[in-house]
């Protein structure tokens, strides 16, 4: 059979660019189609533009701080608009340079809406197109539940394009999106209120790192509210809303956030037109391949619902290009000890297992943990505190987990996550000299495990 394409990938996110160049540089007929954006979420409407925002909301601290270095500055003044108009050059320069390295890399750029016609073939602006194998990588979708005046609520696509700061903030939800939203708006200066309708945001994450954020955002002002659920949402005559809660109370804001979850995103994909089929949770359903129940049709990313992080989509799409193209270079995609970042005010940064991970896993555990003032609060008034935790086998001392909270967390963990892939032990932790004066030493210095 005479294919027009090797490979024909469906998304120009993370993982289908990284499987579409890594594919024609390894010799096949290359084809990508993007209805969007290039880049994906992470470039548009993720990482990218959520790290740039993060940065911003982080010099209101920097400004306050200041005095006690001697600093005395006029009074700051924020604008929105400046900071998201250099949001968006930054990103449109990007999208640039991800078609730049599609189209130098060989690969055939096509934009419009891929649809799938059958297990090998794809439809886009009434042109058919063949591929001997497809991937599909179309990402995911913030999603709203449906409920009385849900339309007055905005999403995290949303959010980046605001056309002004809004005064008051309510954000819903308990994930990193949310927590990291939260941080942001709180710290551009809006009255922020977080609202979680389970006992404690961050599900998942070490207990120990979700009482410290806890703890830290309650000291900067944000009103915190656990166990609460919006029921609906009133617009009134001025343009502010009115959340009504289950239990009754009515909140004034003049925005509500949602991050309540992300959606695979299958829209008129023509999947009933294929042999693919999807898990209970709605996702592609892939084998340890990344193959679909269709022998010719790959999955990758947000859309097949496992790690849905940016370095993961990378490590899947480069999998998958191996093995079709490359397979003497093959190697599968090792889902333990990955690394990840909430960029919340403080940052978290965390490895490896939780503290309740490692017990449920049937691991005798002995814990070191350490909480201080960083060096560079000293000589100000604030009193944040940094946590740092190290999760260790006591049978075999090697360390299964590192958490922390404070700044710079991801830049820390990054280097520890080497160490815990190469399966470092706590002797090793002990015998390494630490760089001082830093935060990061602590990590080398915590000699006495709390009791549990």
């Amino acid at each position: 059979m005479n294919y027009d394409f090797d490979l024909f990938v469906i998304g120009a996110g993370s993982g289908g660019v990284r499987a579409a160049r890594f594919a024609a540089g390894y010799g096949a007929r290359v084809a990508v189609a993007e209805s969007r954006y290039l880049g994906g979420t992470c470039v548009n409407v993720g990482c990218v533009p959520k790290k740039l925002l993060v940065y911003g909301a982080h010099f209101s601290e920097d400004f306050e701080q200041a005095s006690g270095f001697g600093w005395s500055l006029g009074g700051a003044q924020f604008d929105w608009s400046t900071l998201i108009g250099n949001k968006n050059r930054e990103i449109q320069r990007l999208n640039g340079i991800y078609r730049n390295l599609l189209v130098n890399s060989g690969v055939t750029l096509l934009e419009g809406h891929a649809r799938l016609l059958d297990d090998h073939s794809v439809e886009l602006d009434g042109q058919r197109y063949s591929a001997k194998h497809i991937l599909i990588a179309t990402g995911g979708w913030p999603y709203i539940p449906d409920f009385p005046g849900c339309k007055h609520a905005i999403n995290s696509n949303q959010a980046f394009f605001l056309e002004q700061l809004p005064k008051r903030v309510l954000v819903v939800g308990g994930g990193y999106i949310a927590v990291e939203f939260a941080s942001i708006f709180q710290g551009l200066g809006a009255e922020t209120s977080l609202l979680y309708r389970g006992e404690l945001f961050l599900r998942g994450f070490d207990g120990a790192v979700r009482r410290h954020l806890r703890e830290e955002l309650s000291k900067r002002g944000m009103d915190l509210q656990f166990n609460s659920d919006i029921t609906r949402i009133d617009k009134q005559a001025d343009g502010s809303l009115l959340a009504t809660l289950q239990d009754g109370r009515v909140l004034a804001t003049d925005c509500v956030f949602y991050a309540t979850g992300r959606r695979p995103m299958l829209d008129d994909l023509g999947l009933e037109n294929t042999a693919v089929a999807l898990n209970e949770k709605g996702y592609i359903q892939v084998d340890e391949h990344f193959q679909t129940s269709s022998p010719s049709i790959l999955a990758v990313g947000d859309v097949i619902g496992r790690v849905q992080l940016t370095p993961v989509a990378l490590a899947e799409g480069m999998a998958v290009a191996r093995r079709l193209f490359k397979p003497d270079e093959y190697r599968g995609v090792d889902y333990q000890t990955i690394p990840t970042a909430v960029f919340s005010l403080p940052n978290i940064g965390t490895v490896g297992l939780t503290e309740e991970q490692a017990r449920a896993a049937g691991h005798q555990v002995k814990v070191y943990e350490s909480r201080f003032r960083p060096m560079k609060l000293t000589l100000t008034e604030s009193q944040e505190r940094t946590l740092m935790k190290l999760v260790v086998d006591a049978d075999s001392d090697r360390v299964l987990g590192c958490h922390m909270v404070g700044p710079e967390a991801g830049e820390i963990v990054q280097g520890l996550a080497v160490a815990l892939k190469a399966g470092a032990t706590k002797q090793v932790f002990d015998d390494t000299i630490g760089v001082h004066p830093t935060a990061a030493e602590e990590f080398v210095t915590m000699r006495a495990p709390v009791a549990s």
